[in-house]
């Protein structure tokens, strides 16, 4: 009798954990309850002897399911906002709020594990291993997130079919085009299911058509992952796709 009663609390706790699962999950979905809030952040740094106020006070929310865009010339600002949105870097001054938790007060640890859970990065310059194959590359980002093993074939698959690389899966960077590349780093920056995607300048090596069908791919993520996108810009023919643009002039938005 003991160990039936034993058995029962047991399910009764695993149908409590999913019901807890299925709250987080709703609540990370919630349009009322951002994702990130940024408040009165400033950023500056020592150049020369000379103090460089990189950031003026800057306000914004990402809010679940959306694109985002910061717009803005090179110089103002926009990724070291984006730096400091994905824990990279910490504010002078003001308050980060990732999922209701001050992000700006995290050690350096806790940051690592949130970005190696929640946040997943895409560079313009790719940052592939060049010796390892697209398939290679994705698998090599679920290892470092400690995802189980036994989970990669089945995810590294599923990320790379997402980008329209599935026949392209076992190819190294350099027998990819531009495009393809970006592509695989996309699949590696939510191989590790993030609820938040940081890209900076995605677009910026390509061209016109390429940058369309990157676009496109986000759309489609965002759908598909449950998944937040923020990107860095100057690009004024990929802004119609965003759900919300703030655009930046020396280290502050502008309406």
């Amino acid at each position: 009798m003991a160990s039936w009663f034993r058995k029962r609390s047991t399910l009764e706790t695993l149908a409590i954990e999913e019901e807890m699962e299925s709250d987080i999950r709703f609540s990370r979905l919630a349009p009322a309850s951002p994702l990130l809030k940024v408040s009165g952040v400033h950023r500056s740094f020592q150049v020369g002897g000379q103090r460089l106020d990189v950031l003026k006070g800057i306000a914004m929310e990402l809010k679940p399911l959306q694109l985002v865009m910061l717009k803005g010339r090179s110089g103002s600002g926009k990724t070291t906002l984006l730096n400091l949105v994905g824990g990279l870097d910490q504010p002078n001054e003001g308050e980060i709020l990732f999922q209701d938790h001050a992000f700006h007060l995290c050690s350096d640890d806790e940051r690592t594990l949130i970005r190696r859970k929640e946040i997943g990065f895409i560079f313009q310059s790719y940052a592939l291993m060049p010796l390892l194959s697209a398939w290679e590359n994705v698998e090599l980002a679920l290892r470092m997130a400690g995802i189980p093993r036994s989970q990669w074939k089945e995810r590294v698959k599923h990320c790379l079919d997402l980008v329209g690389l599935g026949k392209r899966m076992h190819h190294r960077p350099y027998e990819l085009s531009g495009g393809e590349q970006q592509r695989v780093a996309i699949a590696k920056a939510i191989a590790h299911r993030p609820s938040l995607i940081l890209a900076d300048e995605p677009t910026a090596e390509l061209d016109s058509q390429m940058g369309a069908q990157i676009m496109s791919v986000f759309r489609s993520m965002i759908a598909t992952e449950q998944v937040t996108i923020c990107m860095t810009t100057h690009d004024p023919t990929i802004l119609e796709v965003a759900d919300h643009v703030y655009e930046m002039v020396d280290g502050k938005f502008v309406s």
